[in-house]
């Protein structure tokens, strides 16, 4: 019990350096290329923001819904991605704490703050200051819409995930050996001991 807690531990911090760090990197992205355009494009990147987080939520539950056997008939007749979708299921805990926790959440708190962004920048457009009552309701309401599609997009992700998680996971591993084997990109551990 002491060892996995230990190794709980540390994933737990490693993970948070890992949030740490791209956080930073989404933020400052996300800040600098919504600083340069128009309020409806950036729009649109708070919406693909708002769709990679619901994108990852689903393939976070899926792991942790998905079950190893029929991916070893597939991994005996060698198909690619069999393997990879073994080590996902298998490590479906810590898959799925990048997915939902790093990925998801950092989708979220980023799409919050870039809708700030965009609010200031639609307000200002058509002439209103900050802290006016037209700048308050367009803020309301992108809020809502971007909290609505965010909640209703993961409601539909979870119910793809639960059915259809072998598909989704099959289909994660295929990107996940094609990114190792022709772009050298390391993105699971070879390891297999962890089980679900």
């Amino acid at each position: 019990m002491n060892d996995k807690f230990k190794k709980s531990v540390k994933f737990s911090i490693s993970i948070a350096v890992i949030t740490f760090v791209l956080a930073a990197i989404f933020s400052v992205v996300s800040n600098s290329v919504l600083s340069g355009v128009v309020w409806i494009i950036g729009l649109i990147i708070v919406f693909i923001i708002v769709f990679i987080g619901v994108f990852f939520d689903m393939l976070g539950i899926a792991a942790t819904a998905a079950e190893e056997t029929p991916f070893h008939a597939m991994a005996s007749e060698k198909v690619a991605g069999a393997k990879e979708a073994i080590l996902i299921v298998r490590n479906a805990d810590r898959f799925a704490s990048f997915c939902n926790d790093v990925i998801g959440d950092i989708s979220g708190i980023v799409s919050g703050t870039a809708s700030g962004m965009v609010v200031l920048q639609l307000a200002g457009s058509i002439g209103y200051t900050e802290g006016s009552t037209v700048q308050i309701t367009i803020s309301v309401i992108l809020t809502s819409i971007v909290a609505a599609l965010t909640v209703g997009g993961k409601a539909l992700g979870k119910f793809l995930a639960i059915n259809s998680s072998t598909r989704i996971i099959f289909l994660a591993a295929r990107l996940i050996s094609w990114m190792e084997s022709r772009l050298k990109i390391t993105v699971l551990p070879k390891s297999t001991s962890s089980k679900k």
